[in-house]
């Protein structure tokens, strides 16, 4: 039977989030689409090209959403009244954390050999201009990464933990989102990566991590005159804000699915607002279905594949949960 109240959009099993069979017609392959969402030669190409000289501007784009940033705060805050000074940096401090989403899915895009067509550049760039600045250890996350395309949800899957066990109580959902907020899981994922730091294996990775936060801070201190930039409006946010809009983020892409070669089952369909595109998923990464369905894909097509989905009856509308807050009340509904 499924589950239906006032909170859920998409009728699903109980028990967890997978939608029921009558919301999932066998509507591929078609000869636009193999079996499983893929786009077909030619149509496969043109989807598939990347963005050389666009994708070199986003990159500076999210510098000077994140540097830039910092870097108009110090100006203008020298200049007002205490009290509104300190009302800019707290705004300044949870727009850093919206930063961190940037980064997050350029070096995403990056571990997919997407964002320059060259791979020495596409490495280079995704390393050290967006990955290491975002604490990400750029090889084994493409590792993990691509473990969670080959088996999305299976016994691989490097964020199992995150996805299991929904529809969770709305006061499980409360403690996670705390946790996150007050720094609790920060502090585990900076202590991962200083304990990596005496590991042979995993040292170059979280060295290079940290060399480049050295960098950052020592630049934020010559160029600002304030020390405390760097911990407070870098480490700071990325150990609060960033940990609560990643696993909205998160849950919103996966939890409560299945293990399943229909990616239906595994993946979740969201209606993408403006909000939601410029707090949690820039950059396209809301239509994650699509993605999945091609991982090779560029962000700037996977709406117009998106389209294709629907178009060849594969994604229905009851599939749709109308905005993310809808989905995550679903996933707050056990």
């Amino acid at each position: 039977m499924a589950v239906v109240d006032t909170a859920q959009v998409v009728p699903h099993r109980p028990g967890d989030m997978v939608p029921v069979d009558a919301l999932l017609p066998d509507a591929l392959p078609t000869d636009r689409l193999t079996a499983t969402g893929m786009p077909r030669p030619p149509l496969r190409d043109r989807f598939r090209r990347i963005h050389n000289v666009r994708n070199a501007g986003n990159v500076v784009s999210v510098w000077l959403q994140s540097v830039g940033l910092l870097a108009l705060a110090c100006w203008l805050t020298v200049r007002l009244p205490l009290a509104a000074a300190l009302a800019v940096w707290a705004l300044v401090f949870v727009l850093m954390g919206r930063a961190f989403a940037l980064f997050a899915i350029l070096g995403h895009e990056a571990a997919h050999r997407m964002l320059f067509s060259k791979k020495w550049v596409n490495d280079l760039a995704g390393k050290l201009l967006v990955a290491y600045p975002a604490f990400v250890p750029f090889d084994s996350y493409r590792r993990g990464h691509f473990a969670h395309h080959r088996d999305e949800l299976g016994p691989d899957e490097p964020d199992l933990n995150l996805y299991l066990g929904y529809p969770v109580t709305r006061a499980s959902m409360r403690r996670k989102l705390t946790r996150d907020a007050v720094g609790i899981s920060g502090w585990k994922n900076l202590k991962g990566l200083l304990g990596a730091l005496v590991s042979p294996t995993a040292r170059p990775f979280a060295a290079r991590i940290v060399a480049a936060q050295v960098v950052l801070f020592a630049a934020f201190w010559l160029v600002s005159g304030r020390w405390w930039l760097w911990p407070v409006f870098w480490l700071g946010p990325w150990m609060t804000v960033w940990r609560v809009i990643n696993r909205l983020r998160a849950i919103a892409e996966h939890a409560g699915m299945e293990r399943s070669k229909d990616r239906r089952r595994t993946t979740h369909i969201v209606r993408q607002s403006r909000a939601a595109r410029f707090w949690m998923v820039p950059f396209n990464t809301g239509w994650h279905l699509a993605h999945h369905a091609d991982m090779g894909v560029p962000f700037q097509q996977l709406p117009a594949l998106h389209e294709e989905l629907v178009a060849s009856g594969w994604i229905t509308p009851g599939l749709e949960y109308p905005s993310y807050r809808a989905l995550w009340r679903s996933l707050a509904s056990g």
